[in-house]
């Protein structure tokens, strides 16, 4: 049986696919992980990872370590929320991912309170723009904006969120007329790159019959910038626009969207007090900073 240390450095090498990456994560010289490794594979016998363009990936050994490696970590996670379970404050780092407009615009408040309510806790965010890969361990929790398939995650919905289309007053000033939604096709359009959308819940475009996108970014906050610096009309979240002075939702009473934030999680990590007492107090303050903020966008 391989020690608790050695599944932490496989699973380290694993989730960062470089040894650098892993060394960083683990404080721990990149060569002396490789060490490691090279001796946890000589242990049982085979390769675990083999050298690709894209950095380590695993071998069928590796995969078959994957799942009781995950498992051991979980208990570790487990034995130390059981000796902190009865404590006021969070400690220990916790990882976040979440879509790039919620990151920019929704979390640092939250976790910046967060952090100063629970002195010991590292909190990091990771925004991309596509679904966190949990399975990997990119992080511990996501948000998201569509409830997961997989059945080894849990979720619980956040809260509703509301986009409108929007553009600065300066575009707005010089463009044609607009009184309707059907005059939106002498306008540049702002949005997302069609072939990288990856979620349907943020294809907003479709549903007004618009086919092309003169600006476009995979990331909602360059679309917001793009918009800030008077690009063309696209959807901006409510969210967003006390970030973008300047720019004012347009046509509000005829389009409008809503979706929704949810919190994804390993079903196992429902044990972890400590995980599941942090989870509480995200979904709260998310909540919380998202209200305010489209209350904020109400009176721009």
């Amino acid at each position: 049986m391989e020690s608790w240390d050695d599944l932490r450095i496989f699973l380290a090498v694993l989730r960062s696919e470089t040894l650098s990456g892993a060394g960083r994560a683990l404080r721990m010289d990149a060569a002396t992980v490789g060490r490691r490794i090279a001796r946890l594979e000589e242990r049982v016998g085979q390769a675990l990872f083999v050298k690709s363009p894209r950095g380590y990936a695993l071998t069928d050994a590796g995969t078959r370590l994957v799942a009781p490696a995950e498992d051991a970590e979980r208990a570790m996670q487990g034995a130390a929320s059981a000796l902190d379970g009865d404590a006021e404050t969070l400690s220990g780092q916790i990882r976040i991912g979440a879509p790039d407009g919620c990151a920019n615009f929704v979390l640092p408040r939250v976790l910046a309170d967060l952090g100063q309510a629970h002195r010991g806790l590292d909190l990091q965010i990771v925004a991309l723009p596509r679904v966190v890969n949990l399975s990997r361990r990119e992080a511990d929790m996501a948000i998201t904006v569509s409830p997961p398939a997989a059945a080894r995650l849990s979720f619980q919905r956040i809260s509703d969120y509301h986009l409108h289309l929007a553009a600065s007053r300066t575009y707005l000033s010089g463009a044609p007329p607009l009184k309707a939604p059907a005059d939106l096709r002498a306008h540049r359009i702002v949005g997302y790159i069609p072939d990288m959308i990856f979620d349907k819940e943020l294809d907003y475009l479709s549903d007004l019959g618009l086919d092309r996108v003169a600006l476009a970014s995979n990331s909602a906050s360059v679309q917001l910038n793009l918009l800030r610096r008077h690009g063309g009309i696209g959807v901006a979240h409510d969210f967003a626009l006390p970030f973008a002075p300047g720019v004012e939702r347009v046509l509000a009473g005829e389009v409008s969207f809503k979706r929704s934030f949810y919190l994804v999680r390993h079903a196992e990590d429902r044990r972890l007090d400590r995980i599941s007492r942090f989870a509480r107090a995200l979904v709260q303050a998310v909540r919380s900073e998202v209200s305010r903020l489209e209350a904020l966008a109400g009176n721009t």
